[in-house]
């Protein structure tokens, strides 16, 4: 217990003095020791990497969970099941209960009424569309969200607990240094007082003691000098060293950032298909009734994400070359021309819907065209003596 007492008191001690010389450099009344002009930049970059990496995690969580209800609680039930070393189970989006609310809709109105078989085609598209909303938020949050949280939850940490560390032995060495220049200046004053030797021999006797007195504290602050340039040497260099291990983060990040931009690019380009499917679905259900659509109710055709990023099958990295690949669909068309044909690359399976249309297998190559007046997001396809309507969403077209 006496241990702990003193060794308490001998921290308050350590800690009054350095918020005193940190005081005292904030006022101007003492020195500061400057850190190395490397190591600066180091801090200054790796505290804006921890400040930008704090507001991207938090702005895609956002992004990915828009309400901040749910993304509190979405945090908590995560905390608590890593805790118990448990796997998250995966939550039904909102398009999925939209979905399931419209199917059992249907089974009170009559499935085998008009609007009911339409809100049955519609319920199990929203299904899928949830579906892949659930995809991209598991993918984003494994490739993405973890590794940014693990830095700040674990390296940061790490950089700031010796950041700290260095600026106490920093405060340390200048507390050393201005205890020494007091011990250096006392004893120069001392050795330039009167010189009693022939008139007071008692007081010379004295001058002497106080003389050795002063030098031995000179000697003593040199040496805790030495031991703490020691100490703030060693841990400048362990501190430069992590510093250094941000860049080696920003490449990690950087390849959290092209999965990321995949599994979007993966979404957006599956939501696209299944619109266009149940764009279809509706025109059949309309045309066997008698009846048309209006023009609100078509879906929009927007350009195909597919044709922005490259390949975006999920769990494919995104390639260098997709840079030069056209990045729009009115590029693709006029790079085609009406009697030209070009090949393609399949890049997900695809199950033709009618006879006019061409069933596809991924990574096999096929022969394309298209025709006036045209669907813009179709193209006529060719495997042999085999041909149809291919979705342009489906393919990768080859130079």
């Amino acid at each position: 217990m006496d241990f702990n007492v003193k060794k308490l008191a001998s921290d308050a001690g350590v800690f009054f003095t350095r918020a005193v010389q940190f005081t005292e450099e904030r006022l101007g009344q003492a020195e500061k020791t400057e850190l190395d002009p490397h190591l600066e930049n180091l801090i200054t970059r790796a505290d804006g990497t921890k400040n930008w990496t704090e507001k991207i995690l938090r702005q895609t969580e956002v992004l990915l969970q828009p309400n901040p209800i749910d993304h509190t609680g979405a945090r908590i039930e995560e905390f608590i099941y890593d805790k118990l070393d448990k796997k998250l189970p995966s939550k039904v989006t909102n398009a999925e209960v939209l979905g399931q609310y419209m199917l059992e809709a249907a089974s009170e109105f009559g499935p085998g009424t008009p609007y009911g078989s339409t809100l049955i085609t519609v319920g199990e598209y929203q299904k899928r569309l949830g579906g892949a909303e659930r995809e991209l938020l598991h993918t984003s949050a494994t490739t993405f969200l973890t590794p940014l949280r693990n830095f700040l939850e674990g390296d940061w940490r790490t950089i700031s607990k010796e950041k700290r560390l260095l600026e106490n032995r920093r405060l340390d060495l200048d507390i050393c240094k201005a205890r020494l220049k007091k011990a250096k200046l006392a004893e120069a004053k001392a050795a330039a007082a009167p010189d009693f030797q022939e008139t007071r021999p008692r007081n010379y006797v004295l001058s002497a003691s106080a003389s050795a007195l002063l030098s031995e504290e000179v000697d003593k602050a040199e040496h805790e000098l030495r031991v703490a340039q020691t100490e703030f040497d060693r841990q400048a260099e362990v501190t430069r060293l992590l510093l250094e291990g941000i860049s080696s983060t920003h490449l990690n990040h950087l390849r959290c950032l092209h999965d990321f931009a995949e599994a979007q690019a993966t979404y957006y380009a599956q939501c696209h298909h299944y619109m266009q499917d149940l764009q279809r679905e509706l025109n059949r259900c309309a045309n066997a009734v008698g009846t048309s659509l209006p023009s609100s109710a078509v879906c929009p055709n927007p350009v195909s994400s597919a044709f922005m990023s490259g390949p975006s099958s999920p769990g494919t990295t995104v390639s260098s070359s997709s840079s030069q690949r056209p990045t729009t669909l009115a590029m693709e068309q006029t790079q085609l021309p009406v009697t030209g044909t070009r090949k393609a690359k399949v890049l997900y399976d695809y199950d033709a819907h009618d006879a006019s249309e061409l069933s596809l297998l991924a990574d096999e190559l096929i022969t394309v065209y298209t025709i006036p007046g045209m669907d813009p997001d179709w193209l006529i396809g060719e495997r042999g003596n085999e041909k149809g309507k291919v979705p342009v969403t489906y393919l990768e077209l080859l130079s």
